[in-house]
């Protein structure tokens, strides 16, 4: 009962999805398998507790995610989202994560985190294939080899370093025709002009849709699963005074901590098979 009331939820929100245009509308069927995945007493309790905003197996069922399938995570940060792909993509599939190039403090810190969750997990994370990607080096896959190109909240951070168009770039060419780029990120208020910097960590939709199709993709589909209407983007901090940074420490934790992680937009794009 149990394990039908978790896939009952997962549906339920699934319902939420949109795509565009509207006759792709249908929501798939989360895979057995990735709910197993998510489910697995091996996760880190943290990354657990974060499930409720984040969403990952409606997530990652709306971009398209299959065991078979070569995949890239950009920018992976303490290794939310690596902890459920690894395992899934171990058995039949392929997984590149393209990380920051050493030199950096804080961008070396991040990685040996990450690296250090990684072999908390052993084995069951199967084989994972580090390239890439920072200002200037984009080797992030093979040219034509990804069935999926994901990145999560990581666009404001490329936008602020002048690069985001060149980081689209190479997912577009590391992409199968067809293959298809996944991006969630903290949305901007519509009736504010976009910083190009994103210095707030915010960026709007729209902005974010028009920079993919200069890179080449087409829009394929949008969901609602990480939205969150609490969030209302004008706090003292940008979207870092939100969980789970809490920029602000024990200043007005328990507003913040109300509101919940930041409101987040997440578009699904495609390589078109065809030039």
């Amino acid at each position: 009962m149990k394990h039908l009331a978790t896939l009952l939820a997962v549906v339920a929100v699934l319902a939420n999805v949109t795509a565009a245009p509207p006759s792709r509308a249908a929501a798939a069927a989360p895979d057995p398998n990735l709910l197993a995945v998510v489910a697995s007493p091996s996760r880190a309790p943290a990354a657990v507790a974060r499930d409720a905003f984040r969403h990952p197996v409606e997530e990652l069922t709306f971009f398209g995610l299959k065991p078979s399938q070569t995949v890239v995570e950009l920018w992976p940060g303490g290794g939310y989202w690596t902890e459920i792909l690894a395992p899934y993509l171990a058995a039949r599939g392929t997984l590149y994560v393209a990380l920051s190039a050493p030199g950096d403090a804080e961008g070396d810190a991040e990685t040996a985190r990450w690296r250090a969750r990684v072999a908390a997990q052993g084995a069951r994370m199967g084989t994972l294939h580090e390239t890439v990607l920072d200002h200037g080096r984009y080797d992030i896959a093979p040219p034509g080899s990804a069935d999926l190109v994901l990145t999560f909240r990581n666009l404001h951070n490329w936008m602020d370093g002048g690069y985001a168009a060149d980081v689209l770039a190479a997912a577009f060419k590391a992409l199968k025709p067809g293959g298809v780029l996944g991006i969630e990120e903290h949305r901007a208020r519509s009736d504010q002009p976009q910083d190009p910097k994103a210095r707030n960590g915010y960026v709007r939709q729209d902005y974010c849709i028009e920079l993919a199709r200069k890179a080449g993709f087409e829009l394929v589909g949008s969901s609602e699963v990480n939205a969150n209407p609490r969030d209302t983007k004008d706090w003292v901090d940008g979207v870092w005074t939100l969980p789970p940074t809490l920029s602000q420490g024990d200043k007005d934790r328990a507003r913040y901590v109300a509101v919940g992680e930041a409101d987040n937009f997440v578009l699904k794009f495609r390589k078109p098979r065809h030039p």
